[in-house]
Order: C-alpha cells, then structure tokens, then sequence
C-alpha cells in the first residue's frame, strides 16, 4: 500500500494556513444541546464549530453552488452583462472549462478542508474526556469521527482523494481509489454500532451513518475508478440494501408534503435524516439556497421589505424536459405535487394580462395579510406575482395587508417597463442572459424569521433525508435485476406525496435505469446531489445548454494551483489530478 505522506512542515500550507488566513474562527453555539458549563462546554466548544463551518461549506456559492451549476440541473449566465460574471467561474464550471485557478472549485477546497482541521481538532479535545468517562464526549467524539469522514467523502466526490489524518502533529496521508473507500468504510463503521440515534437531525445519528455508509457502498464503483466505466459489485449492493433497509424500517417516515421538508419548522419533520441545524437564531443561519435562484425584484416577504431573490441561478431548459418527457401532455405541475405547489392565488378576474401593463396597472391587485402570503413553490415559470414598493421604498398596502401585483421588472435597461416572465430558453447569449430568462428553483421557503435575503432562517438545509435512502436502495436493487423490487419502492416514494391527492404522482408500470435517474432528478433536485448522480448513472459526459465537453477527465475538480503551489517543497505529495 503506497500513501502520499504530507511533510510535518507542510500540514499548516496545505489544510490550515491558506485557508484559516481568509476564514473567521469564531466559535458559534448551536441547538441540540449544545449549550452548559463545565464539562458540557467542552463537548460544545468542540464540535459546535465544525457543525458552524460545515454550514459554509454548504453556502451557495461554496459547495452548493459547484455541485449544481457543474450539472445538467443549472446554469447561471452573466445577467445582463451586469451581474454574476464572478471572472467566470460559474460558466467554466457549467461548462466543464474549469482550470484549477477557478475561485469556486477553490473556495469548495478551502472550506471543505479547514472544516476536516476543524473535525480533527475537535476530536483531539474530546479524547481526554472520553477517556475519563464523559459519555457525552464520547458521544460527540463519534460525531466527529463521522464528521470527518463525511467531509473526507465530499473531498473524494470532488477531487478524487481523501486526507487520512488523526491529530495535528501527526503528517496528513493522500489516500485515493480503493484506498480512499477502505478509509472511509472503517471511520464509519467505527462509530456505526455505538453512536447515538437519540439527537435531531443537526447531529450526526447512527441513522445518517447508515446513510453515509450506504452512499459510500453504491459510489464506490465511480470512486475506485473515476474515468472508467463503472463496476457495481453485488456485494456493495447488498450492502447498499441492508443499511437503507436498517433506516427505512426505523422511526424515519416520509413527508406527505413535499414542500413540507423545505419550509419553516422542517427540523421536526420524521423524513431528515442529517441537515444543516438552523432555527433562526444565529446570522449565519442563512436562506442562500432560497434567494439564489429567485428574481431580484420579488420581495418574497412583504413584513420584511428588504428580503428579494437575487437573479442567479436558473434551470436549464434540459432539465425542464425531463419533467416534460415523463409527464406528456399533462402540465407537470398538475401531474407531480414536487414540480409545483401554489400559494400565491391570484383571483380569476386578475389572472387575464391582456392590456395590462405596469403603466395602467394600479388597481390590478388583490390583498392579503403581509405573514400569510408565501410565494410559490416548486419551478417558477412566467409571469410572477409578489408585494409592490411605492416611490419611497415602502410597501403599498390595502386595508386587509398588503397589494399583491404582477412583479415589475427593473433589470436589463428596459426603455418601457415589463413584467417579470421568467422563459424557458436560459443561457449564455445575450439575450438568453437576462434577467428574466430561465425557469427558477423555489423549492425552499423564505423563512419568517430571515429579516432580509440571506440571514436568520429557521429553515433547516436538507443533505440526507428518507426520500434518498428510498432511491438508493432502487438503485441498488436495480443493479442486482431486482427491477420489481426497484419499482416498488420508487413508487412507495412518489405516492407518498399525497397532501394534494389531485397533484400526487401515479405509480409507476415499469423501471430501467434511465427512468430511476430521471426520477432522481424530480424528487432530489436543487439539494446538490445531481453533479453525483450523473457520474454515477454515466450521463456526465452528455451536452446540454452551454455545454458539449465530453472529457471523462472532468469528473474530478481541478486542485486548487494554490495548493499544489504550497505542497511544492514536498515533491509528489499533492498531484494535479489528470487532464488538468
């Protein structure tokens, strides 16, 4: 076995100093316990910045952002040449044009890794305790072995290798392919029989090792071989159905509202299994994943005047399709209650636009309380609806609240002003550029808490849930010729959905592998996990909007020039991955 050792010198080049000299170590304190004196604090003061910086790493234009711009999900053009050029590092990643200067799979690096230090420190201060008896510090010290080993996962998804170590003065191992799967599997499965499941879903719980261990087992065919042709072993597979069947048999169950697991107060809902903890209480508790894709000019809560989207993100029109694809001539929205759930009613005698425009439009509005309107959910197509702003920036209100209008485009120069009517066609030309254009991602609620775009939101960020331990064991059975088996529980999940029977998807008559994917793109979208189902189900190397590179090589992010640059005093110790 041939590791790749980190010189003692270099650890703090490599994980630590490039990174901890831009990122602030302040500590927070989170939920879930994680508060109390004496011995207490130190299990808090441990862990509670891992779990805080772990939500940076999810920040949309960090992890999040790579993920979903690299896929075939979403693109984010140059916005009327103003906004969200970024020296264009979204659309060399859309593109798969990225070079290892690109600031987005660089910033993914930076807080990936200081967030693995992170972990590691956390465990050395926990180890004494565990050692003299504090159950709760050994509790949390099998939260961070899984914490590193999560994290350790998301650095083998990106740049195909992982970091093996356990203390600072220790020297950091490159472990890649089988070695890096073997590293992973044992760092799980340590703590897999002896953490608890007793905490909520901000922790790490045995239920989301399961679920770590279960994502391990059906990737490792990609991880042992990134450029290939993947190899799903039976015995993988196998091991795929037992831990999703361990968690599927136990106290999680699924969400009759889809939307429900987006929303305010979703860090109760049975169906999380591991999510970004946030109740509103901290600033760095944050709605990015909400206002990134939503329009500039929607305020989307009116008791909050300064909350808006901000233009960004759209899905591709490839993306739309399959939905199209799989539902004919039937509207999406009318056939599947997770493409779209309505909230903002418009009354029929409003609806018909005809003659209607923001010059003669003043008394085309219907009123509602400024706490109860909610925007729609789901993909937002068209015409959108939302609160109005007078001259002086306040909100125009009405004796029952506040007026609802068709929302007013102000981006793009426009000599006569338009409505906002988001278009299918979205991407890098000018005029497929602007503003408006592309159908938008709505899936997570605006929270009632969040006084402005980005800050004090109460809506938990999803990353395991029930609904993915269901499709992986599909997937699994799938592979091993269980398509009866794949099929009953791809439909088990689609007809859960029933809190809007008239929108509840039908059962499916048959499945294959295509179908299992694109039914992955409809329940997981816009939770960062279409990059790694693509690879995985070998549509990767496909084209769609803005993008035709077929190059195996760029299933694996460029590293970061950066830090091959401050590796260079240890020769071979952190190689360029291929093709880059």
């Amino acid at each position: 076995m041939k590791y790749r050792r980190l010189n003692k010198a270099l650890p703090t080049v490599i994980i630590l100093f490039m990174v901890f000299g831009c990122t602030s170590l302040e500590e927070e304190v989170l939920d879930e316990s994680l508060t109390g004196t004496g011995q207490a604090e130190v299990v808090s003061g441990s862990i509670a910045p891992v779990y805080g910086l772990l939500r940076n790493v999810w920040m949309h234009t960090i992890n999040f952002g790579l993920q979903e711009v690299a896929s075939d999900e979403a693109i984010l053009p140059y916005r009327g040449g103003t906004d969200w050029y970024d020296g264009g590092k979204f659309i060399a990643v859309h593109q798969h044009l990225m070079t290892p200067s690109n600031g987005l799979v660089k910033d993914a690096w930076t807080n990936i890794t200081l967030c693995i230090s992170r972990a590691i420190l956390a465990m050395e201060r926990l180890r004494p305790e565990s050692e003299k008896g504090n159950a709760k510090a050994q509790d949390a010290l099998y939260e961070m072995t899984a914490m590193k080993a999560y994290l350790n996962m998301l650095a083998l998804d990106n740049w195909g290798l992982v970091f093996m170590k356990e203390n600072r003065d220790e020297t950091s191992v490159i472990l890649r392919g089988q070695e890096a799967i073997d590293y992973i599997e044992a760092e799980l499965l340590s703590v897999v029989d002896v953490i608890n499941n007793d905490k909520g879903p901000g922790r790490f719980t045995q239920d989301a090792v399961k679920a770590l261990l279960a994502r391990l087992y059906l990737n490792a065919a990609v991880y042992r071989d990134p450029y290939g042709t993947p190899d799903f072993k039976q015995e993988d597979m196998d091991k795929v159905i037992a831990y999703t069947s361990d968690i599927i048999e136990g106290a999680h169950s699924l969400s009759a509202e889809y939307f429900d697991l987006f929303s305010d107060d979703n860090h109760n809902n049975p169906e999380l299994i591991f999510a970004l903890d946030q109740r509103g209480v901290l600033e760095t508790e944050h709605s990015r994943w909400a206002y990134w894709p939503i329009s500039g000019d929607l305020i989307p809560r009116p008791e909050f005047p300064d909350t808006r989207g901000t233009d960004a993100v759209a899905a591709t029109s490839d993306f739309y399709q399959t939905w199209v694809d799989a539902y004919g001539n039937v509207d999406p929205a009318e056939a599947d209650a997770r493409f779209f759930k309505e909230n903002t009613i418009v009354p029929d005698d409003l609806k018909d636009l005809s003659g209607v425009n923001p010059q003669n439009d003043s008394n085309h509005y219907y009123c509602v309380e400024a706490e109860k309107f909610e925007i729609d959910r789901g993909i937002l197509r068209g015409v959108i609806w939302g609160p109005r702003k007078d001259g002086n920036g306040n909100i125009l209100t009405c004796n029952d609240g506040v007026r609802i209008y068709p929302v007013i485009k102000t981006k793009d120069g426009d000599a006569n002003q338009v409505y906002v009517d988001h278009t299918l066609k979205v991407d890098f030309t000018d005029q497929g550029s602007l503003h408006n254009t592309g159908y938008r991602f709505s899936k997570y609620q605006f929270s009632h808490t969040a006084t402005n775009c980005c800050y004090y939101s109460s809506v938990d960020l999803v990353l395991i849930r029930l609904g993915e331990i269901y499709l992986m064991r599909a997937e699994a059975k799938l592979r091993k010729g269980d398509n009866a088996g794949a099929l009953a529980d791809v439909n088990t999940l689609r007809t859960s959905r029933s809190a809007r029977p008239d929108q509840t998807p039908e059962a499916l008559s048959s499945i294959d592998l295509d179908v299992l994917f694109r039914e992955s793109g409809f329940e997981l979208y816009w939770e960062g996990l279409r990059r790694n189902y693509q690879i995985r189900f070998g549509k990767y190397e496909d084209s769609w909007t803005g993008k035709t590179d077929t190059n195996v090589n760029k299933r694996l992010f460029p590293i970061p020039q950066q830090a091959i640059d401050g590796a260079s005093g240890e020769e071979g110790f952190l190689v360029q991955n291929q093709g880059y």
